[in-house]
């Protein structure tokens, strides 16, 4: 039994702002998917709209991104945003010229056709958000005008005898006003879809598909006590109970007392986890290896060998469930035919090769991070649990600069411990997106009594973010910072200097290896 939800396709043009279109819409809870322009998915009855996406690409150009929309225009609700709209224009007897002067940034509607359902409640002058070098010079003659701004005499029009509209401004940013109010006219009042993608919708459709899919095959699940791989395997155990095996590996590079905890955590749940304490394996392997990019491989081949071993002794394994989510999902599909750069290829448990021989089950690969959160709660999973920051797969070995020692690895943690219970303590931890502490490989002279030390440094690093593409130092108050430094150094043998990162992403990275 598959229970279809209506959904919204968008077609990406390669625009860094169509995740956001995808999010905005989520939020109406209508549920969406995002495909490249030139791979269109058959449009079947459940399709309501589809929403043409922004673009890098001028449509001048002749290399410009071109969809078959013979399937769709005047067939069934369509919105062309940004370079959708100018390709609406352009393609059917307009004219798109380069701008005079280049579109960008904030401008106000100085006409609104209020009488048209799209613009149903938009304020007069209300602000919208223009990026783009090119604006519509003219448009055909079934094309209708619904609203301007000073600059832009076409700022949006719909085309008559169908339900095709096309905005030259971006709706899905927070600077446009009304966008969201647009959007909802567009999809509630144009397209007439229920919003009937909650949390629980979700959560009880998964669960039935789930049951469907994998019946009662056996499947394991590779937890790091982050929040997607919890909520997967929640999902999971709601569908399949024991049919599920849970692995958590300790690699020796866990934050303190990590390894006991999550597990406590897990067994509150009703999840049948195995913890595995693999640490000197790990160890091993990082013997002498300074390079960042070695200490990664070295870590995910390493975590293969022991998933391997372990999921060998469960007898009859069919599946292997893994925690993706639908950013990944994207990254890898426009990385084989959207226009967007490819960003990195992804890899979920350090990418598991052939020979385990497994079929893959992924609950959450339509999902962004913030729904995954909605749906965990909707699993009443501790707060604890979807507050917690990301946590870097290779973890402290790419917080410890130079080779990894079992002694770096207790000083590491024993000052990551001061900082991140430190924010947990002054009401800061969930302030924050990402924190954690890093161990130079640099030595500094200090003083503690009468004698002169010299000893390692540490630098705490908090950054806030949305999605972790960029990200901005926090600006922690000096008096916390001041007691973590005084308390690291005293409590921590091996340190004597505390810095703190002040510095965003980009141009650096919120690792630091």
């Amino acid at each position: 039994m598959n229970m279809q939800h209506e959904k919204v396709l968008i077609l990406d043009f390669g625009s860094q702002y169509t995740q956001l279109i995808a999010r905005r819409v989520r939020e109406l809870n209508i549920f969406c998917e995002i495909y490249p322009y030139n791979k269109i998915p058959v449009i079947t009855g459940d399709c309501k709209a589809v929403i043409l996406s922004g673009s890098p690409y001028s449509v001048r150009e002749e290399n410009a991104p071109i969809p078959d929309l013979s399937q769709i225009k005047g067939k069934i609700p369509l919105l062309g945003i940004c370079y959708g709209a100018q390709h609406l224009a352009h393609h059917f007897g307009g004219e798109v010229l380069p701008s005079n002067t280049r579109e960008y940034g904030r401008a106000n509607l100085s006409f609104v056709d209020t009488e048209n359902q799209m613009m149903k409640d938009v304020a007069f002058n209300s602000q919208v958000w223009m990026s783009h070098g090119d604006t519509i010079a003219s448009i055909p003659q079934n094309y209708k005008i619904i609203a301007s701004t000073n600059d832009v005499k076409v700022a949006a029009y719909k085309i008559e005898e169908e339900q095709t509209y096309a905005l030259q401004f971006h709706p899905e940013v927070y600077h446009s006003k009304d966008g969201a109010t647009i959007l909802k006219n567009f999809l509630v009042n144009i397209c007439g879809c229920t919003q009937d993608w909650t949390p629980d919708s979700f959560v009880d459709s998964t669960v039935a598909e789930l049951k469907e899919k994998l019946g009662n095959d056996k499947v394991v699940l590779g937890l790091s006590g982050g929040v997607d791989s919890t909520v997967a395997g929640v999902l999971l155990h709601k569908a399949i109970g024991e049919n599920l095996y849970c692995i958590f590996v300790d690699n020796g590079l866990l934050r303190k007392d990590e390894f006991q905890s999550v597990l406590q955590q897990y067994k509150g749940m009703g999840l049948n986890v195995k913890g595995v304490d693999a640490k000197d394996r790990f160890y091993e392997v990082l013997k002498g290896v300074s390079d960042p990019e070695k200490k990664r491989k070295a870590i995910g081949n390493k975590f293969i060998d022991v998933f391997d071993d372990e999921a060998h002794k469960i007898k009859d394994v069919k599946w292997l469930a893994q925690g993706t989510i639908y950013p990944d999902v994207i990254e890898s599909i426009s990385a084989t035919g959207g226009p967007s750069a490819t960003i990195k290829s992804h890899h979920n448990v350090g990418g598991l090769p052939d020979f385990m021989k497994l079929k893959i089950v992924e609950p959450l690969n339509t999902l962004f991070k913030d729904e995954v959160r909605r749906i965990g709660r909707s699993l009443a999973i501790d707060e604890g649990v979807l507050g917690r920051h990301p946590f870097p797969g290779p973890g402290l070995a790419i917080r410890i600069l130079g080779d990894i020692t079992v002694e770096k690895v207790r000083m590491l943690q024993e000052a990551d411990h001061i900082f991140i219970t430190s924010l947990k303590e002054s009401d800061l931890y969930n302030k924050v997106w990402q924190a954690g502490t890093m161990l130079l490989s640099v030595q500094t002279v200090g003083v503690m009594g009468d004698e002169r030390t010299y000893e390692n440094a540490v630098a705490l690093r908090a950054v806030e973010s949305t999605d972790g593409m960029t990200a901005d130092w926090v600006h922690l108050p000096y008096a916390f910072l001041a007691k973590v430094s005084n308390d690291i150094i005293n409590k921590v043998k091996g340190i004597n200097r505390v810095v703190y990162d002040i510095s965003s992403k980009p141009p650096a990275t919120i690792e630091w290896e």
